[in-house]
């Protein structure tokens, strides 16, 4: 198992623990998120965590610039660790695009599971790396909000934020 170490950093969503496995980033978690593993295996808090290319250095600034509206996608190595399926359903997140929410139903057809709306959710909901793995953007058949680790209120804000483009005007 590659060495892990963390930061934390503010968001306009409250701080953001990031997790490092080597050089890819494993986690990004909210403060108070269900399913968020126990501290002890995030590893050692990263001294100097904006090092010159460093993961974290690059997972930061990218999301800074998602936060300032002018980034869509992430373009950072993930680890995704889970099982094969889990990681099928956290790689179509990734396909959904940028202010659009699909359905549950959706997602798992897109996966060639159609009866697997329920297991996709369970999957959405362990998601390891979120926001930059969409999870926010999956809903209910009729469109409400429904689950969200970080919080509904939070699921609210990123899904305003990414029809409006600030998420400085949606932390109030």
């Amino acid at each position: 198992m590659n060495h892990r170490s963390h930061t934390v950093i503010d968001s306009p969503y409250g701080p953001l623990t990031l997790v490092a496995g080597g050089d890819r980033l494993v986690g990004l978690y909210m403060e108070g998120q269900r399913h968020r593993p126990p501290q002890e295996t995030f590893g050692e808090r990263e001294p100097q965590p904006y090092a010159r290319g460093s993961v974290f250095a690059r997972t930061h600034e990218q999301l800074e610039e998602y936060f300032a509206g002018a980034r869509t996608r992430f373009d950072l190595p993930l680890g995704l660790a889970g099982t094969d399926f889990q990681r099928t359903v956290w790689q179509a997140l990734l396909e959904i695009p940028y202010g659009e929410t699909v359905s549950y139903g959706l997602l798992a057809a897109r996966i060639g599971r159609p009866a697997a709306s329920r297991a996709v959710g369970l999957a959405n909901g362990r998601n390891p790396v979120g926001i930059i793995v969409p999870c926010h953007r999956v809903v209910g058949a009729t469109g409400a909000l429904t689950g969200y680790g970080g919080g509904l209120p939070r699921k609210q804000r990123l899904l305003a934020f990414e029809r409006t483009g600030s998420a400085r005007e949606q932390a109030s």
